[in-house]
């Protein structure tokens, strides 16, 4: 990259894993990262003088600042200095950022913080904003799920992926496309903004359920493959790491197997949610059944007719 400060990395390496020293620290991704992480700060400092009775929650906070650290280490030490030579680390690559840092950037809630930290006619153009019909069908979980559906397999599996590899402005604004995408995905997963189409945790498990085979799918046909994809691997004369076919076969198992296991860890909270939120529905029902119990029995009897037992009998 034509920005690139540092680069320590060795050549002729024999695969990745025994150069996770090396570093490819760049402006841009720095500049972005340092500036999401510094105006997350403010707005929640800002978010907590405007309403010190509700301060923002700590645990947001720490999970979207996790999420810049995945990211620095994603795009900018080793799994960033490979990413365009080996298929495999660029497989790791896009993991981290719609698996790792997406749903941490959705558990951070930065639309919930803009609304809260702004004020005047700034908040009023930020909830007219939230409010619009775009608003309403971008943050859809349908919306997600279809643009998920859709990134995964022609990012990794058409020629699009190769224009990637030989264009760093395309591979740079893929990185946030994956971002963008994996937010507006986690997002009903994870729950924590308002939304106008919440998900039940049991819808939760489903739209879970139904997005892993997209993961299986496009890591299988990675793996059933026997011949290179992308011809700009081909171009690069590689003497190192695995075969041009093996890499595809590697990035193809990473991506079904690393991308259906965080798939189903993250099923497990949300287990935890639906069991919680059923065992308080029964809670609450029993308590209604209580009440209603106690109320029939404070009433009197009533006989034939409508009058009371103590009048004895109705007469014929």
């Amino acid at each position: 990259m034509a920005d690139t400060l540092v680069m320590t990395a060795a050549t002729g390496l024999p695969d990745l894993w025994h150069h996770l020293d090396a570093t490819s620290i760049a402006v841009t991704p720095s500049v972005l990262i340092g500036g999401a992480a510094g105006l997350y700060l403010w707005g929640a400092a800002r978010a907590n003088r405007i309403d010190p009775d509700t301060p923002w929650s700590k645990k947001r906070t720490a999970a979207f600042l996790t999420a810049m650290v995945v990211l620095f280490i994603a795009i900018e030490l080793a799994v960033g200095v490979y990413d365009d030579t080996l298929f495999y680390d660029h497989m790791i690559q896009h993991l981290l950022l719609v698996m790792v840092a997406a749903p941490l950037i959705a558990m951070g809630a930065p639309v919930e913080l803009l609304s809260r930290a702004t004020t005047g006619d700034a908040h009023t153009l930020v909830s007219k904003a939230l409010q619009s019909r775009p608003a309403e069908v971008i943050g859809h979980p349908i919306t997600g799920f279809a643009l998920y559906a859709v990134l995964i397999p022609v990012a990794h599996l058409t020629s699009l992926y190769n224009v990637l590899l030989t264009n760093d402005l395309a591979h740079d604004n893929e990185h946030l496309l994956f971002l963008v995408v994996g937010y507006l995905f986690w997002r009903p997963v994870v729950g924590i903004e308002p939304s106008r189409h919440p998900l039940t945790p049991g819808m939760r498990l489903v739209y879970l359920m139904l997005a892993i085979p997209i993961d299986t799918f496009s890591g299988l046909a990675l793996l059933s493959t026997n011949h290179e994809m992308f011809p700009a691997y081909t171009e690069m004369h590689r003497t190192w790491g695995p075969t041009l076919v093996g890499d595809l076969h590697i990035g193809g198992a990473t991506m079904w197997l690393g991308g259906d296991t965080l798939m189903i860890l993250a099923m497990i909270p949300i287990v935890a949610l639906w069991v919680r939120s059923e065992a308080a529905l029964t809670r609450r029902v029993d308590a209604e059944l209580d009440a209603q119990e106690a109320a029939d029995q404070r009433l009197p009897a009533s006989g034939p007719r409508g009058r009371s037992d103590r009048y004895g009998p109705a007469d014929d």
